[in-house]
């Protein structure tokens, strides 16, 4: 580990010299690309110099306990105490920070949820899913944008799609993806029989131009007239836009917007999306991957989580974890299931890496 910290603080200190350099200004994507790893590097080799000061001063305190003078003696022991603990602290923390981290974590998303098996009360249960992210986006100051949506009779979503952009988005959510099973009585259920529905959960991190190569010659694009309530509200232009990626096969429209132009920004940003996630997912199976990091990689056939209303209990299957919060989840504090997870997966990957 400290063969790698050295490492590590030598290229910080190379990357100081080269910053300092006049002529960089001269190149500002070079300038953005070195500053960027500088800025990752800083918290590592800050934390790793303090250890070091830590360790040379728990030295030190160790020959003061062999001086004459009594209150030298007891005053390096009381320091001592708090110079170990200092040290810990900062070992665990030195080996957080040497997790690497995850390219698609600073990623905005596309939050897709789809209704399964459970019909009517399957919907519904997507509706409250989509307004427990929503109230979570907003408690991190997210922005939210609905692409698409799929509204039952009852208010529920058949399906909803929406991109939320803001800081670390996919860091936060990208162990949401899968199976959200929920077990309650269905409000048009006379005998109290609680029924068990399921919803699908995917989460795409957002593509950027150069991650992603669509050639236009391979896009068909529909206009359609976008539904809605009807009556005043009914659009009366062809502002709807579907695009069918032909090589893949993917398709997605988007109706959100009253503008056509906007809708087509809109869907073009979630076919992105989706050929990334395609090309992600050929990666996975073509490589053989153990069960941890197998473990909340988005498969939407994985059944992640389940709410028992009737027990307001919530388990999380990948971690066997419990919490009966269930109300302030489902009311945006999604931390409370989120941090546990974040926990247990970087003390997996910490075992990787043989520290």
């Amino acid at each position: 580990m400290f063969d790698k910290l050295e490492e590590v603080r030598a290229r910080y200190q190379d990357l100081n010299a080269q910053l300092a350099d006049p002529e960089l200004t001269s190149d500002p994507d070079r300038y953005q690309k070195l500053a960027k790893e500088h800025a990752h590097l800083e918290d590592l080799v800050e934390a790793y110099e303090e250890y070091k000061e830590v360790e040379a001063q728990i030295e030190e305190n160790e020959l003061l306990k062999q001086d004459d003078d009594d209150e030298i003696r007891e005053m390096a022991r009381d320091e001592l105490e708090e110079l170990e603990q200092r040290h810990q602290e900062l070992q665990e923390r030195i080996k957080q920070l040497l997790i690497p981290k995850d390219p698609l974590d600073e990623k905005n998303i596309l939050l897709e949820i789809r209704a399964g098996t459970g019909g009517d009360e399957a919907a519904l249960f997507a509706a409250d899913l989509f307004r427990m992210y929503n109230r979570y986006a907003e408690n991190h100051g997210w922005d939210i944008d609905i692409v698409d949506t799929n509204i039952t009779d009852q208010g529920g979503y058949k399906e909803i799609i929406a991109l939320i952009e803001g800081d670390e988005v996919y860091s936060h959510l990208k162990y949401e993806a899968g199976v959200h099973r929920v077990q309650r009585v269905p409000e048009t259920e006379t005998k109290g029989r609680i029924h068990t529905s399921a919803v699908t959960v995917a989460v795409l991190p957002e593509a950027e131009d150069v991650e992603v190569d669509i050639n236009p010659s391979d896009l068909n694009i529909d206009t359609y007239r976008s539904g809605g309530p009807g009556g005043q509200h009914a659009n009366m232009t062809d502002s709807a836009v579907r695009i069918t990626h032909a090589p893949s096969g993917v398709v997605v429209s988007c109706q959100d917007e009253a503008s056509q132009h906007k809708n087509k920004a809109k869907a073009m940003r979630v076919l992105k999306a989706r050929l990334l996630e395609k090309e992600r997912e050929e990666q996975r199976k073509s490589r053989r991957e153990d069960r941890r990091e197998q473990v909340g990689t988005g498969d939407r056939s994985e059944r992640i989580r389940t709410y028992n209303f009737p027990q307001t209990r919530i388990t999380d299957h990948r971690i066997d974890f419990t919490t009966h919060q269930m109300e302030k989840i489902l009311d945006g504090d999604v931390d409370r299931l989120i941090e546990p997870l974040q926990t247990h997966f970087q003390a997996e990957k910490l075992k990787d890496l043989d520290l």
